[in-house]
């Protein structure tokens, strides 16, 4: 067994394990923490910075689910979206319709937005995932991934701390310390 497969093979096991721990869990909405002020203004910021920089086809928006399939039911809701801008009056959003999603991790989250969210957006085909980690010095740390065709899985991008200057999937550049 060479290092990449039993890297594919431990981040599994996790997955497995976190899917097997959130199934544990009450699905009633009102069973988990709401997000925290911070977490919202952050998500709202990294959003509007996105809607910016996308130009006419793609748009950037917060609060609201994308659909993975339709029986089982299931759909995640992403801190931010960017999807293409010709789809804005269908619903439900799809994976085909996304170019970037961005999670903002927040106590409670890490194991979802590290490992679980990771895979199933890469599963799902979305390009670009970006991780946003609220650090300790206040100045979010931005973690990027790009999806690999060949693997279906993402590999790593760059990782900004106070400025987001990012080439793809299109040139943005948002200034973190202002927040």
């Amino acid at each position: 067994m060479d290092a990449h497969t039993g890297h594919r093979r431990a981040v599994r096991l996790l997955v497995r394990r976190a899917i097997l721990r959130h199934r544990g869990r009450r699905r009633d909405r009102h069973s988990h923490p709401s997000t925290s002020i911070r977490h919202n203004r952050l998500a709202r910021f990294v959003a509007n910075g996105l809607d910016l920089a996308a130009g006419t086809g793609w748009k950037a928006d917060t609060n609201f689910n994308v659909r993975f399939q339709d029986v089982p039911l299931t759909n995640r809701r992403p801190d931010v979206v960017v999807y293409r801008a010709d789809t804005i009056d269908i619903a439900p959003t799809r994976p085909e319709h996304v170019l970037l999603v961005v999670e903002v991790v927040s106590p409670g989250s890490e194991t979802t937005d590290r490992i679980v969210k990771l895979d199933q957006y890469a599963k799902a085909g979305i390009a670009f995932y970006w991780r946003v980690e609220q650090a300790a010095t206040g100045i979010p740390l931005v973690y990027t991934y790009v999806l690999d065709p060949a693997s279906g899985s993402y590999r790593d991008g760059e990782v900004f701390t106070e400025n987001i200057k990012a080439s793809v999937p299109f040139h943005v550049e948002i200034d973190l310390s202002t927040l």
